[in-house]
């Protein structure tokens, strides 16, 4: 142990003639390393009598402590001379202009929502909003589908945990934007209570909704816009009409063929499916499923303070993120969701 002093002297001196940094762990190694000298004296602390070991480990340890206390000084020392002259050697020309931020752009589901409420106000829709944790009655039961109906079991959906830990069936991420209709005609009704005829109803909901549900087509959270319209005389050519011309005009296309098909939903009678065929381009003759509508079910038209003897209405359902896939030539859902700048600054 008598040598303890020379080593960290030598190492001390090794470390400040290194010029850079390979020689500096080269000298490191000599000391520090599996065979540098000071663990060689680690190493024999077991041969010394118990009695010396406490005294000779402390002397030991004070010494490392040193030498890498100095090591550090010196990597440091290092470091500073190395930015230095990499500062010398280089240029800086501060008048240069900076280097501005890449322009952005709206994503391309925002175009299409921005474009179909555009569409829709141009003939008096109002454009409504909800929460999208909503509750079992404005997700299901107001909308004529009943605890137990069959038609839930394509919906199914994120249900959320109560303060006690517990699933609370009765609190869940919305599955459309139909619960936006009932509150637009709850508070419609309300407002408009002492009248003996209420004004007409239009309303477009859009929103993000939530369904189990991943693949190349579907996503666990997507968008719909929802459309409504109550009053009188309102009739299921009404309907035709309208969505009909919303469709032309979304994909700028007269010849664009628009059919009915008949299908089921709990929340209107009666029901269809919409179906459109392109007269041009890749889907040229191809009819593809696009939305659904129908009429609005007397019950819902009760639940939403409507009385059905004396009131009808039609609403439909379509897909903004299918309306984008097909107005741009999209073929993967999950393009949208990726944040791919490669992909969305095509919509710049």
């Amino acid at each position: 142990m008598d040598n303890l002093y020379q080593i960290v002297a030598s190492a001390t001196a090794d470390f400040a003639t290194a010029s850079e940094s390979a020689k500096l762990e080269d000298a490191k190694a000599r000391y520090l390393g599996k065979e540098g000298s000071l663990t060689a004296l680690l190493k024999g602390l077991g041969k010394l009598p118990a009695d010396q070991r406490k005294t000779a480990g402390a002397a030991i340890n004070i010494a490392k402590e040193r030498i890498e206390s100095a090591l550090v000084t010196r990597r440091e020392a290092l470091k500073s001379a190395q930015l230095d002259a990499q500062l010398a050697t280089e240029a800086l020309d501060v008048t240069l202009p900076g280097r501005g931020m890449p322009r952005g752009s709206l994503h391309p589901v925002t175009i299409s929502l921005d474009r179909i409420e555009a569409l829709f106000r141009s003939i008096g829709f109002e454009v409504a909003d909800g929460p999208e944790i909503e509750t079992d009655w404005h997700n299901f039961t107001a909308l004529n589908t009943p605890e137990n109906h069959p038609a839930r079991s394509m919906h199914d959906t994120f249900y959320l945990l109560g303060e006690d830990g517990q699933v609370h069936d009765d609190v869940l991420l919305r599955t459309h934007t139909s619960p936006v209709q009932i509150r637009a005609m709850l508070a419609h009704a309300a407002a408009h209570e002492d009248l003996e005829t209420m004004p007409e109803l239009r309303v477009i909901c859009p929103g993000r909704v939530y369904r189990v549900d991943s693949d190349a087509t579907h996503s666990p959270m997507f968008h719909q816009v929802e459309g409504l319209w109550i009053g009188e005389n309102v009739s299921f050519a009404d309907l035709k009409g309208v969505v009909a011309d919303f469709l032309r005009r979304f994909f700028e296309s007269d010849d664009l063929k628009v059919r009915f098909r008949p299908s089921f939903f709990p929340f209107t009678e009666p029901s269809a499916e919409i179906d459109v065929a392109f007269m041009s381009g890749a889907l040229e003759g191809r009819w593809l499923e696009i939305a659904g509508c129908g009429m609005v079910h007397p019950n819902v038209l009760r639940c939403g303070g409507f009385d059905p003897e004396k009131y009808t209405g039609f609403a439909f359902g379509m897909g903004p993120d299918r309306l984008t896939m097909l107005r741009y030539g999209i073929n993967d859902l999950r393009l949208f969701f990726e944040s791919d700048l490669r992909f969305l600054s095509q919509f710049q």
